[in-house]
């Protein structure tokens, strides 16, 4: 399989930076900006735990619009095939 050459955007590293500044942003919304961040200037891609959370925030209609927007970063970071 090839590797997933995507890297966090500068607009999802601001957010996500901001995201684990907040003190009202969930823990799970800081899981998510972590990994983001993590992603920006590296090799990594989202591994098996992230894209299932990540994939879960985005079905759940009542996830805020800044944990959606981390969770597809995320998910377009995948090297899995849908």
């Amino acid at each position: 399989m090839s590797k997933n050459s995507n890297r966090t955007g500068p607009q999802i590293v601001r957010l996500a930076s901001s995201t684990l500044r907040s003190t009202r942003a969930s823990a799970a919304d800081k899981s998510l900006a972590a990994s983001a961040l993590a992603q920006a200037s590296s090799v990594k891609s989202t591994g098996k735990v992230m894209e299932t959370k990540a994939s879960s925030v985005l079905k759940d209609k009542t996830a805020s619009k800044t944990s959606k927007s981390l969770a597809a970063s995320l998910l377009s970071q995948s090297n899995r095939i849908p």
